[in-house]
């Protein structure tokens, strides 16, 4: 039995700050276990409640088949009891994310998400497909799915997560980071789960009725999304409010250059004192100058200490 799994009512423990993480890696490539570990470690020891792991910033699409394997298993047992490893397992192919799935079944990863089918234009019966063959290969896991149209040309509409609830039961939630948020309401209407996908307005998704947030900025700054979740469930606007004026300038360092996966790694690394290697290509990379100015500001903004 998979223990870091919700209980009998699955869902019922994702909720709050849940980073999407950087992945690191080595020189020749391979998942850095070593790093990994520490990224979630120090995320875990600042109070976040979960994970998205290989996420599109965590270049999850861009990772083969045995270094997804790799990551899998690293993220259920450092958060095994501890928080709860989100795995996704989106891929150009259904086969490979059906492979994904099942890597996160054995790597005891509390639930799966995935994105819809990308890169080919699929019917929605081809989506459903998609999902009903990914949920099968992950046994008992939930499952959310992942709305980012900007990346995949589908948008997830009440019809379609209607009929993905109807044919797949372990669909529990979805990370929605399609840029109109008013449909949390309408997902909350349906009794799904919803992450907001937007590091930089965790305050507007929570009054939305989103169950908390997953993106980038999160693993740069988890006691600050901590704090903002912790002041919103008790009450404390005043704070709750100060704390998403504070998240912008995180965000805009998260973005700058429009390399997020590079500056993620380049700040934890400085952070841990581990190399967290580069962003995977085709993604962006900082240059030199570029880099020294990411850690400059961040060190400026205490998100490492020298």
């Amino acid at each position: 039995m998979n223990t870091n799994q919700a209980g009998p009512n699955p869902g019922h423990e994702f909720a709050g700050v849940f980073p999407a993480n950087p992945t690191p890696v080595t020189d020749k490539g391979d998942i850095h276990e070593k790093g990994l570990r520490a990224v979630l470690e120090d995320n875990m020891a600042h109070g976040v409640h979960g994970f998205w792991v290989a996420g599109t910033s965590g270049e999850g699409p861009l990772l083969s088949d045995d270094q997804r394997d790799t990551v899998a298993r690293i993220a259920g047992e450092t958060t095994q009891g501890r928080a709860l490893s989100i795995m996704h397992i989106g891929a150009i192919t259904t086969h490979s994310a059906k492979k994904g799935a099942r890597s996160a079944v054995r790597g005891g990863c509390a639930a799966i998400a995935c994105l819809p089918p990308f890169l080919i234009r699929a019917s929605t019966t081809s989506i459903i497909d998609h999902y009903k063959a990914v949920a099968d290969s992950a046994e008992d896991l939930p499952l959310f799915a992942y709305n980012l149209p900007q990346l995949t040309q589908v948008e997830f509409d009440r019809n379609l997560m209607e009929s993905l609830c109807s044919e797949v039961p372990s669909l529990i939630g979805l990370k929605h980071s399609a840029y109109d948020l008013s449909m949390i309401r309408h997902w909350n209407e349906m009794g799904l789960i919803c992450f907001s996908g937007f590091g930089q307005l965790p305050l507007p998704a929570l009054t939305m009725g989103a169950v908390g947030t997953i993106d980038a900025p999160l693993s740069i700054s988890p006691w600050l999304y901590v704090e903002l979740y912790d002041a919103w469930k008790a009450g404390d606007l005043d704070t709750t409010k100060a704390k998403q004026r504070e998240i912008q300038a995180i965000v805009n360092l998260t973005w700058r250059y429009d390399a997020v996966s590079d500056v993620g790694k380049a700040i934890l690394g400085q952070r841990l004192g581990i190399d967290c290697g580069r962003a995977i290509r085709p993604n962006n990379r900082l240059t030199s100058d570029q880099r020294r100015d990411v850690i400059d500001t961040a060190t400026s903004m205490g998100l490492i200490i020298r």
